[in-house]
């Protein structure tokens, strides 16, 4: 009886749609573990490229010589960068196209933002797919072990006495679809919930590293056209 109800005979006895059930709670639950991991390296070395790139940026170091480095060497994963690069980049260009201060700025926090965005989509890229699993999972147990219960019914009406040991495997085994529902969500909501905390957090240093670089940009470009002026 023992071995009759062990985990992998209830497994190989089940339903064939509740094999298929219980083997796509199995495969999102790997991908889910894969991305876990993946994105637990991509915030790791994105913290870390920004800390390093604000100690430089705010080293003093001339801005030009900085960006000419970063655009020579881009640094993988540094979104801070990434903005930084985009913003001076285009900070430049209109400086030596247009001669009003608004324009030059405007299109330099423009092409900013569009950093800010890539940004954005780099990392909340797969958090959409452990969202989906930790929602999903359980309603797709849920609708195995509910396919099996009706299954053990069925049997049960063509027994003329129904025992323990007629119902128990039939329900186990479609208990079992509901318990790998919970092990692929559980893992899934509780990454997604960090992953967006953190990833909110980067952004906001993003965004206030552009707001305070887009003021030191201003603060040049209007000091220039007053030498100018004068």
């Amino acid at each position: 009886m023992e071995s009759h109800l062990s985990v992998w005979s209830l497994i190989a006895n089940a339903s064939l749609l509740v094999q298929l059930v219980m083997l796509l709670l199995v495969l999102a639950s790997v991908i889910s573990w894969g991305l876990i991991f993946q994105r637990l390296q991509v915030f790791k070395k994105a913290r870390k490229a920004q800390l390093a790139f604000e100690e430089q940026f705010w080293s003093g170091m001339d801005l030009g010589q900085l960006y000419r480095d970063a655009s020579n060497k881009p640094t993988p994963h540094s979104g801070m960068e990434s903005v930084f690069r985009a913003g001076f980049r285009e900070f430049s260009r209109l400086r030596q196209q247009s001669q009003d201060p608004d324009a030059v700025m405007d299109g330099t926090q423009r092409a900013m933002r569009v950093a800010l965005s890539r940004e954005q989509e780099r990392l909340e890229a797969h958090l959409p797919f452990l969202a989906t699993v930790g929602s999903t999972s359980p309603y797709i147990g849920l609708f195995g072990t509910v396919w099996g219960i009706m299954n053990s019914f069925r049997g049960l009406a063509q027994v003329q006495q129904a025992t323990l040991a007629t119902v128990a495997p039939g329900i186990s085994e479609a208990l079992i679809a509901t318990a790998m529902g919970l092990f692929a969500a559980i893992p899934a909501v509780i990454a997604y919930n960090r992953f967006a905390a953190k990833s909110d957090a980067l952004l906001k240093n993003y965004e206030t590293f552009a707001e305070e670089f887009s003021s030191i940009l201003h603060r040049r470009v209007h000091s220039s056209e007053k030498g100018r002026a004068a």
